[in-house]
């Protein structure tokens, strides 16, 4: 099945609320527990940039986990980061070591060393995905941990729409076409392979962990 791009931000006030509030502590969990396994070597990390933060959910349970790191997380979709300030807003002792930015992923700059590059679910959203791994290489040093979560594209649509049943079967109308069309929009282990290949980030791995999620882990240089 060819790739279907999808719109590049979430940017509806309907739609942001819907994925904010969405049961997916099951990929979200697991994509802390996959950190710290293909990760260890994070546990003092000090300093650390998530792109495409998003409802923040993640970038929460992040800060959580490792006390130590003041996290920049940055997304394009500025009412993604208003529903993100309003959860942490709730946990003080977390928000302080967080700095929200609005910006557009190929306009950010950063002079910072950043310890770890993370990122959930921004790579299937972009049109041109050399934008995301040109970025990160950018912005990546020696010594820099990487840690990528994102979907797998079915082998077909009725693929595509077997998955939405399965996994978000109970969500809002909204979300379900979202999902689908994400599904549609992500990229084939291959495909993330060659992307990789042609950048200057040769030692990262690339893995599959479930039926629609793969893993990009490894050290920049």
């Amino acid at each position: 099945m060819k790739r279907v791009i999808e719109p590049e931000l979430m940017a509806e006030r309907e739609q942001v609320e819907a994925y904010g509030n969405a049961d997916f502590e099951e990929p979200h969990s697991n994509f802390i527990n996959l950190l710290e396994e293909y990760c260890p070597q994070i546990a003092d990390t000090q300093t650390v940039l998530d792109l495409g933060s998003g409802a923040g959910d993640i970038l929460l349970r992040f800060a959580q986990a490792y006390p130590h790191a003041s996290i920049d997380a940055v997304d394009g979709s500025s009412a993604m980061l208003e529903f993100a300030e309003s959860l942490l807003d709730g946990y003080p002792g977390v928000r302080n070591r967080i700095t929200l930015i609005y910006s557009l992923l190929w306009d950010f700059r950063s002079t910072k060393n950043y310890n770890l590059i993370m990122s959930n679910s921004l790579l299937h959203h972009l049109h041109d995905p050399s934008h995301f791994w040109d970025k990160i290489e950018e912005l990546s040093g020696p010594g820099t941990r990487i840690f990528i979560m994102d979907l797998l594209r079915p082998a077909s649509v009725e693929g595509a729409r077997e998955l939405v049943r399965m996994y978000v079967s109970q969500e809002p109308e909204i979300l379900r076409r979202d999902f689908y069309n994400s599904l549609l929009a992500a990229f084939t282990i291959d495909e993330v392979r060659e992307q990789i290949a042609e950048t200057g980030l040769g030692n990262l791995e690339t893995k599959q962990i479930s039926d629609r999620h793969f893993i990009v882990f490894g050290t920049c240089r």
